[in-house]
């Protein structure tokens, strides 16, 4: 079975969002055997707020989209997005379920008084 064009789609998504679309770059990885998809994308860092939207909405959405894609085709896609700029501290993974980083406890609920 073919694999929809995802490198074209993610092109498609997420070039609108950014003021500088030639700092896009997309790493795409298929495993035909699985029918699994890994996407990787990069942008300049002071765009990552437009491409992720208030509350991650962008974001969100543009995974929905590639994952319903690749869904229709028997796919399963991830994307995640690769900081860039010199204040990010190396790669900057996140996706869809990601866990929380381990530097922050969740915060607890007290009962009240």
């Amino acid at each position: 079975m073919n694999s929809p064009d995802f490198p074209g789609l993610v092109r498609f998504l997420v070039e609108p969002f950014l003021d500088s679309p030639d700092s896009l770059r997309i790493d795409c990885e298929e495993n035909p055997v699985q029918a699994k998809v890994w996407i990787r994308i990069a942008f300049k860092g002071d765009e990552r707020g437009k491409v992720f939207g208030r509350g991650g909405r962008n974001i969100q959405a543009i995974r929905t989209v590639v994952r319903a894609t690749a869904a229709l085709s028997g796919w399963s896609a991830y994307v995640d997005v690769y900081g860039a700029s010199e204040q990010d501290s190396g790669t900057d993974r996140r996706s869809h379920s990601a866990p929380r980083s381990p530097g922050k406890p969740k915060p607890q609920l007290r009962p009240k008084p």
